[in-house]
C-alpha cells in the first residue's frame, strides 16, 4: 500500500493481519499471487479521480493480477466481461482498442481498479467472500468518498457493486447492468460510462482519462 493509504487507514492494519493469516493457513492456492494482492492501492490517494468495483479476482489460473477486470498482457482470450468492456469503450468512444486486456494505463491515470474481495480460490469464484476483505475494502471506499467527494466519479456495474451507492453519497455514481455475457444486453451495452466519466470529471474541474488500452 501506499503510505497515503495506510496513514488514511491507520485501523485497517488488524484487519490485513487477520487476513494475511488466514491465508498463510490456507491450504489450497489462491489468486492472484501474494505480491499482486495489494497492487490496486500502490497509487497516491490522492491522486485517485475513478473507481471501478468487481466483486473477486478472475480464479482462472494466471488471469487475475490485482486490478479489477484486468489481465496479463499474455492472457488469451480475454474474459468475457473484460472483452464486453472493450467493446463498450469502442462503441462509446470510437477508442482503438487492443485485444491484450491491459487496463494498467487506468491505474495510471487515476482510476482505482478495486476488487470488493482480493482473493479467491484458484478455480472457485467467491470463495474467499467471508475472510474479511469487505470489512476493508469498504473502509476504503469511504475514505475515498470522504476525502475526494464530488472529485471521484463512480462506476458501478452491476447490483452488487451497486450496493456500495450510499457509501459513494458525496461522489458522482454511474451505475449500470454488470458486463459480464449474463447481463452485458440488459443494460450494459449502450451505458457509455466512459465518456460519461469523462463529463463529470471536467464539470469538476478534472482532467478526462485517455480510456484507450
Amino acid at each position: 500500500m501506499h503510505p497515503s493509504w495506510q496513514q488514511a487507514l491507520p485501523e485497517a492494519k488488524q484487519i490485513l493481519d487477520a487476513i494475511e493469516q488466514k491465508l498463510a493457513a490456507h491450504s489450497g492456492e489462491f489468486v492472484p499471487p501474494l505480491p499482486l494482492v495489494m497492487r490496486a492501492f500502490e497509487k497516491p490517494l490522492d491522486e485517485i479521480r475513478v473507481l471501478i468495483v468487481g466483486q473477486d479476482p478472475y480464479p482462472t489460473a494466471g488471469h487475475a493480477i490485482g486490478l479489477s477486470f484486468a489481465v496479463d498482457t499474455s492472457v488469451k482470450p480475454l474474459p468475457r466481461s473484460l472483452k464486453n468492456i472493450l467493446i463498450e469503450l469502442k462503441d462509446d468512444l470510437g477508442k482503438s482498442v487492443s485485444a491484450e486486456g491491459d487496463l494498467s494505463r487506468w491505474s495510471e491515470q487515476g482510476v482505482l481498479l478495486l476488487n470488493r474481495h482480493l482473493t479467491t480460490d484458484l478455480a472457485e469464484a467467491g470463495a474467499h467472500t467471508d475472510i474479511g476483505w469487505a470489512a476493508f475494502t469498504d473502509k476504503a471506499i469511504n475514505v475515498l468518498n470522504r476525502k475526494l467527494g464530488r472529485r471521484l466519479v463512480a462506476i458501478l456495474w452491476g447490483a452488487q457493486a451497486q450496493q456500495l451507492s450510499s457509501a459513494l453519497c458525496d461522489s458522482t455514481v454511474l451505475v449500470s447492468a454488470h458486463p459480464s455475457p449474463l447481463s452485458a444486453r440488459r443494460g450494459f451495452f449502450g451505458s457509455k460510462p466512459f465518456s460519461k466519466t469523462n463529463q463529470a470529471l471536467i464539470q469538476v474541474g478534472e482532467q478526462p482519462i485517455d480510456w484507450a488500452c
